[in-house]
Order: C-alpha cells, then sequence, then structure tokens
C-alpha cells in the first residue's frame, strides 16, 4: 500500500474529493507541464467536448475513418482549424469531412462561410448529409475512397 494512504478513512476521503472534482469538472485535469503553463488552450477543451459530444452520424464516420482504416491515412476528429473545428481532417492530404445534420439546412451561408475559408487555407472539403451517412455507409465510404484516391 502507498504510504500516502496510512489508513483506511484517508482513502475514503482522497476517493470522495476525487469524486467531487470528477463532477465538477467537464475535462480530465490538466498533465504534467500543462499545469506549469497554465492550463490547457480553450481549442483543446472545446474539441475534447465536441469528441465527447459527438451525434450518431460522427460515430459512424469515425468508425470508418478511425485507426488509418482508409488507405493507412489517419485522420483526426474535431480538429481545429483557424476559427473552425473540422468533424475531419487529414492533415497529410489537406482533406476536411463534413458531417452536415439538420440544422446546417438554416444555416448555409455560414457552411459557406466556413468551407471558402477552409479552402482558402488549402484544405479540400467534402460534406455528407447526416441522413446518407446513416443510410449508406459503403456509399460514404466510396465517396471518400475516390477524393483520396484523385490526391494520391
Amino acid at each position: 500500500m502507498d504510504r500516502r494512504f496510512r489508513t483506511v478513512a484517508s482513502i475514503v476521503r482522497a476517493s470522495q474529493s476525487h469524486a467531487l472534482y470528477s463532477r465538477i469538472s467537464d475535462s480530465s485535469p490538466p498533465l504534467g507541464g500543462e499545469a506549469r503553463r497554465g492550463g490547457i488552450d480553450g481549442k483543446v477543451v472545446r474539441a475534447r467536448k465536441l469528441r465527447r459530444d459527438s451525434t450518431y452520424p460522427e460515430k459512424i464516420c469515425w468508425e470508418l475513418l478511425r485507426a488509418h482504416r482508409m488507405a493507412g491515412i489517419k485522420f483526426r476528429r474535431q480538429h481545429a482549424i483557424g476559427p473552425y473545428f473540422a468533424d475531419f481532417a487529414c492533415i497529410q492530404r489537406r482533406l476536411v469531412i463534413e458531417i452536415d445534420g439538420e440544422h446546417h439546412d438554416r444555416q448555409l451561408e455560414a457552411d459557406a462561410s466556413r468551407t471558402a475559408f477552409l479552402e482558402g487555407a488549402g484544405w479540400r472539403v467534402i460534406r455528407f448529409p447526416a441522413s446518407e451517412v446513416i443510410a449508406n455507409r459503403e456509399g460514404v465510404w466510396a465517396a471518400i475512397e475516390a477524393v483520396l484516391g484523385e490526391r494520391t
């Protein structure tokens, strides 16, 4: 047993304080040097929250892309690019994949502005409606594969 916990009561107090911290904080505690540098960057915290609260279509798409499953190419989830977070990004190929839910029907101008920014920064953007990701996984896979094939 660790010398810091000499009694059962101290173990219980330590676990209760950790449980309290876990309920209060919406992210993990700062790691190693992050605490000395003033904490975690706001974009990192936001990206973690977006990954944690991903939608069902985003989860489906992530299962297609994760772990280098698509021709050995690495994708990131909720990757910060300028002021935006790309749903999925392949840095090696400069490709952004966006999954558009129903709310995107009401924000066409904002999506166009976002796409223009990303393309101006050298990224290629492809968008899929959430309904298509759910209904046609194989079609989404084939479309992404075709775009990646163009870039080689």
